[in-house]
């Protein structure tokens, strides 16, 4: 019965490109047409409980099955696999595809809803599961320039993941009207690659937290390595208890962070970054968001990457941060810039793939590729995008026309292949 449903579904939704799906009895069945910009993939299945798996839950089930070797890609890869799929139901198109039946979405939805309220002890839990699995992993998979684990900025054609992560560095300093002598705090600072980056180009002094132990040893030494020790601090702190210190800061940054806040703590977030913002102070907040309204993780994310993330709907930050008083004085989607990200890092993990297999194994390899692969497919054809949010305290901060943020952005790339080209003769 299952495997007749999954054949009904994939005919129904496998219409361009080509998916060939062999059954453990041997018989094969081909799903769509080839057509140009579309995949061809083969899949196989090692035995008759695959097909339940992914009935049941489609997408926990394609990972998990993927993930123990007994969905296996014959023709093609991971990535090819579920970008035939999304993309034969865009979101745009609204295409219909198959969700858990109607027990295990309740079930899931409820675990969902408690996990989302994210309390201090929990969301350190949380941050380790993803982040704690060690640098080694990071390294191999991020540009070496500046380790950002978050959507570059692809402004121009034939660039480098790294050239893409600065550009992206130089997009949010624009932003954030960065002057020397400011003090900025960067929540979720990673491995410091921001702060890093604004005290080298500004002189500025940075205050990176993290709930990362990993994250804040390799910040701090890559702090040196650069010089800028004294320039930068990072602390293993969570940003709620900030605000009893009584500090207060020029700047506020957060990139790739506010999807672990959960949703029963956005207004916490925003009234708490409002205290710590000076009343003429500037805040840049990026993250994932969805097109459309609200939703939920799906539960191969929330059970494998990101235990107790979520990625918000517009209409679920604007209402909060307008509570806290903040004014959103500029709001820039991001629509494909991280497919593209993705795609970088699926493509350097397929090359060090002899390397993350030996530091864990072929299953967790899989079940990396497949989170990445997942993602690409996500930004690519789903409901999936970027939001950089400029907020305010004061009406009156920044400069009543958009082009001063081009003009930062110029002179600072402009300072920038200066640099290195004054480096290079250097070197010459």
């Amino acid at each position: 019965m299952n495997r007749g449903l999954l054949d009904r579904v994939l005919a129904r939704q496998i219409k361009r490109g080509q998916l060939k799906l062999t059954y453990p009895s041997g018989r094969t069945i081909a799903f769509g047409e080839p057509e140009p910009g579309f995949p061809q993939v083969a899949v196989r299945f090692a035995d008759e409980k695959v097909a339940r798996d992914i009935v049941f839950d489609p997408q926990l089930g394609a990972g998990e099955t993927y993930m123990d070797g007994r969905l296996i890609v014959e023709d093609g890869g991971i990535m090819e696999l579920l970008q035939l799929v999304q993309g034969n139901s865009p979101w745009e198109g609204q295409g219909g595809r198959m969700t858990a039946n109607l027990p295990h979405r309740i079930a899931q939805s409820i675990a969902f809803l408690w996990g989302q309220f994210n309390r201090p002890a929990s969301a350190r839990r949380n941050v380790a599961h993803h982040y704690d699995i060690g640098n080694e992993l990071y390294k191999l998979m991020l540009d070496p320039e500046h380790m950002q684990y978050s959507c570059a900025y692809w402004s121009r054609e034939g660039m480098t993941l790294g050239e893409a992560q600065e550009a992206k560095l130089a997009h949010i300093a624009a932003k954030l009207a960065v002057e020397r002598g400011n003090t900025v705090l960067d929540i979720g600072c990673g491995w410091g690659g921001m702060a890093i980056f604004l005290a080298q180009k500004y002189g500025v002094r940075v205050h990176g937290i993290t709930l990362s132990e990993e994250q804040v040893a390799l910040a701090r030494e890559r702090a040196a390595q650069e010089g800028v020790a004294d320039k930068v601090r990072f602390e293993l702190i969570d940003y709620r208890e900030l605000a009893g210190r009584g500090e207060s800061y020029d700047r506020i940054v957060s990139v790739g962070m506010f999807e672990h806040v959960g949703r029963p703590q956005y207004e916490t977030f925003f009234r708490t970054t409002y205290n710590l913002l000076k009343p003429d102070g500037v805040m840049l907040l990026h993250t994932i968001g969805r097109m459309g309204g609200p939703s939920r993780t799906d539960a191969f994310t929330d059970k494998y990457i990101f235990p107790g993330g979520y990625i918000p709907a517009l209409s679920e930050v604007m209402p909060r941060s307008e509570k806290a008083h903040l004014i959103a004085t500029d709001i820039e989607f991001l629509r494909l810039h991280y497919a593209k990200t993705l795609r970088a890092w699926y493509a350097r993990c397929m090359a060090h793939k002899s390397e993350i297999v030996g530091l864990f194994d072929e299953r967790f390899f899989r079940m990396w590729t497949f989170y990445l692969a997942g993602a690409t497919a996500a930004f690519e054809s789903g409901s999936m995008c970027n939001y950089q949010i400029q907020y305010t305290r004061d009406r009156h901060t920044l400069p009543l026309i958009r082009g001063y943020l081009e003009e930062r952005e110029r002179e600072l790339l402009r300072a920038e292949e200066e640099q290195e080209r004054r480096t290079a003769l250097m070197g010459g």
